[in-house]
């Protein structure tokens, strides 16, 4: 897990200010990797990194890795849990190995296999690949987008970095909003699908792609894997049973390869379903000594702000070294600041606070942990699927349970100038067009797994623990894992009030009174009820000066919001007037 960045197709007459710009670049990302940096200047390329030691502790691993012999040069983030297999299947053809780390693998499987060898790996990754004779370069992320990558371009040169706000002030890229951008953001729950960003000089490569950019400037994307919503003819008859025995077999081969690291790893154990089976099939591969870490926030209106009670269960069943983080009203509002600067992007999910505050604390016992994050999308946890079920018209039911406003109501929060069509839910419609079942859960499934769980969840938690130096893994993304549940049938999903298949898994391994339990999302109820220094906080940044200046919002929406706060509430119970205020307050923190 590090922080990458580089500039492309550059000149070396400007090389004193390149090497400027991409050192900047890595210095802002030095919290994804605090253990290390450094620099390879090319012809015309310069590579950058921030390394979190994980794999080869040693020097051997650190990078920007160049291999002299194979003329190749890399930056990598990311984790590659069979990169022993495939490290063996290189030795038998003949390659040497200077380290043991998963990045050198990555460069022999490039010379060997040629830029599909991506199609070979299990992880999480984003990478930057040069030839370093002529200056081609493979840029390519992970098939469900769990490391970040973001680029721009100025003329022949292409800049790029594992985090936005870095790329954008290490770069000294213009940062002008892009309305589209700014539409998905106020209606699709802050998700703003690839390859836009919410500024318009930068775009983010969507996941399981691969970019090659020519020396001459040319850029070609492919897109490498698709995830099929199909029941094969093979396994079409399958009982319940069947489908457990093979999710089994599957769920476990994900959590083993998740443990890969030349350092300890733990979980964050919420108390829900999901990280309990997590914990509980950890705690069969590690006998003893397993860390694990849970996060609560002070009630507020009457709502319970911690599930402590479930992760108090799971860590004496499996006897796990258990940490619990209670956090209060004041501390929420104290750590506001440093979370929003954590993000790549402005996320307004309460978990990203969550995120953060726990991963200050983990980091101080671990530098690795599985996380539960995925398991809802992948098995069809949330209230939103089942409406699907019977819809005639799987677009509006998808968009009226999830969307966060109604294109009316867009209409009448944004200032006219920035105005948009109704983009976000033709996007939807495109989405379900391409999908070849014709369940519209398995539509919605497609939709949330392949665009929403990518920027929300996932960039929620690279973003929040990395701000830590700590590495998050997320057994539920195990790309193999997905196209299995891809093909269960949605019944087996939806039953038992959603992730009906998992908690029948869970009954093998996890207390019943965790399995049995309501549905576990607590928000923190300080961002929900805005009241107090922190509404005033909100206020002040949405009537500063600068907002005023920059004019996003219909003063009057927000007046009306500002008036009285816990009535505004979306469609997932968030605050709406958190959502204007977390965009004004990410762009001021950040100085945009």
């Amino acid at each position: 897990m590090c922080g990458i960045a580089g500039i492309l197709n550059t000149h070396r007459d400007n090389q004193s200010q390149v090497i400027e710009r991409v050192q900047r670049t890595t210095d802002l990302m030095k919290n994804r990797g605090p253990d290390a940096g450094g620099k390879h200047l090319g012809e015309n390329f310069i590579l950058g990194h921030r390394r979190l030691k994980i794999i080869d502790l040693s020097d051997n691993g650190k990078q920007p890795m160049v291999d002299r012999e194979l003329n190749l040069a890399l930056v990598f983030n990311g984790a590659i849990y069979n990169y022993q297999q495939l490290r063996e299947q290189l030795k038998q053809e003949g390659y040497r190995f200077f380290s043991t780390s998963d990045t050198e693998v990555l460069i022999k499987a490039y010379h060997f296999w040629g830029k599909d060898f991506v199609k070979r790996l299990n992880g999480m990754f984003a990478f930057c690949l040069v030839e370093i004779e002529t200056g081609k370069a493979i840029l390519a992320r992970d098939r469900l987008g769990i490391k970040p990558l973001y680029y721009s371009f100025k003329g022949m040169e292409m800049m790029f970095a594992s985090s936005l706000t870095a790329l954008a002030k290490g770069m000294d890229i213009e940062t002008t909003i892009n309305p589209q951008a700014l539409q998905y953001y106020m209606t699709f729950h802050s998700i703003v699908p690839p390859p836009d960003t919410i500024f318009n000089k930068i775009a983010k490569l969507p996941p399981a792609t691969v970019m090659t950019v020519e020396p001459d400037g040319a850029i070609k994307e492919e897109k490498y894997w698709n995830l099929d919503f199909y029941t094969p003819e093979d396994k079409a008859g399958y009982t319940e049973a069947e489908w457990l025995a093979e999710l089994d077999t599957s769920l476990k081969q994900a959590v083993q390869r998740r443990l890969v690291a030349d350092v300890p790893v733990g979980v964050l154990l919420s108390g829900g379903l999901d990280s309990s089976l997590i914990t509980a099939l950890v705690a069969a591969e590690k006998s003893d000594g397993l860390e694990t870490f849970s996060i609560g926030f002070e009630s507020v209106n009457g709502e319970e702000g911690n599930e402590f009670i479930y992760s108090d269960i799971i860590a004496e069943a499996f006897n796990t070294r258990h940490h619990k983080l209670m956090i209060s009203g004041s501390e929420v509002l104290g750590s506001l600041q440093a979370a929003i600067n954590s993000m790549n992007e402005p996320m307004v999910s309460h978990d990203n606070v969550g995120f953060f505050l726990i991963s200050k604390e983990v980091a101080n016992h671990v530098k690795v942990v599985q996380s539960g994050q995925g398991a809802d999308e992948v098995f069809a946890g949330y209230h939103w699927y089942p409406p699907m079920q019977s819809t005639e018209n799987a677009v509006d039911t998808y968009v009226a349970n999830f969307f966060d406003r109604s294109y009316k109501e867009y209409r009448e929060t944004i200032n006219s100038d920035l105005m948009w069509s109704d983009i976000a839910k033709s996007y939807v419609a495109r989405q379900f067009a391409e999908v070849r079942s014709k369940d519209p859960v398995d539509k919605a499934l497609s939709l949330d797994i392949n665009v929403m769980l990518v920027d929300d969840p996932v960039k929620r938690v690279d973003n929040q623990t990395m701000g830590w130096g700590l590495e998050a893994r997320v057994p539920f993304l195990d790309h193999e894992l997905v196209e299995l549940a891809a093909q269960i049938p949605s019944k087996f999903k939806l039953a038992h009030d959603g992730k009906g298949i998992l908690k029948t898994l869970a009954r093998k391994y996890v207390p019943a009174e965790v399995i049995d339990r309501p549905k576990g999302y607590f928000p923190i109820p300080a961002l929900k009820y805005l009241s107090g220094s922190i509404l005033d906080y909100v206020k002040d940044h949405l009537t500063s000066q600068k907002a005023r200046e920059r004019g996003l919002y219909n003063p009057s929406y927000v007046e009306n919001l500002l008036a009285s706060p816990e009535t505004g509430l979306t469609n997932l119970g968030g605050s709406k007037l958190w959502q204007l205020g977390l965009l004004e307050i990410w762009l001021q923190n950040h100085q945009f």
